[in-house]
């Protein structure tokens, strides 16, 4: 699976509009990301961002963006970042998810999801920590942490039988 999702992202990035249309289908691949509408703006080995929009349909009791909605901003960041990045050889699954809570929520947010390559570059199994951090259009780092992520071989396929 490692890879695929990037390699779309390459090829229909470049059509117009090819970053909204992957946008869609990111968010339909894994639904729940369709909950705070992301829109790709950039991946590549060991970096992804995205956007989320600041609308009522993922606003918590005080106005502003539920912060479990920018989680699933951040998470969608990482996601993207690690099918970028992640050895084709090898495959990830998160661990979970570590994160401040460092101001309202009160714009639309960037998402971002960083590593750096020496991360990637062990034998498997490894951890690797992706940075992730949620920014206010102003400038603002309202949400900030890691998603640990436990990268490991993947399973050889087996052969059919006759």
């Amino acid at each position: 699976m490692a890879q695929q999702t990037f390699t779309l992202y390459q090829r229909i990035s470049r059509l117009p509009r090819g970053k909204e249309i992957f946008s869609l289908l990111y968010a339909k691949k894994a639904p729940y990301f369709a909950t705070v509408r992301p829109k790709v703006r950039e991946v590549r080995a060991n970096h992804a961002e995205l956007s989320i929009a600041n609308r009522k349909a993922v606003h918590n009791h005080i106005g502003t963006l539920h912060a479990i909605a920018v989680c699933n901003g951040l998470e969608a960041a990482m996601g993207l970042l690690a099918e970028a990045t992640c050895p084709a050889d090898q495959r990830w699954l998160p661990r979970g998810l570590q994160v401040s809570y460092l101001a309202k929520s009160t714009t639309d947010l960037l998402c971002v999801a960083e590593t750096d390559p020496e991360q990637w570059a062990g034998a498997a199994p490894y951890d690797v920590d992706i940075r992730v951090k949620a920014v206010r259009t102003d400038g603002v780092v309202v949400v900030e942490g890691v998603i640990p992520v436990y990268v490991t071989e993947k399973p050889q396929k087996s052969a059919k039988k006759a």
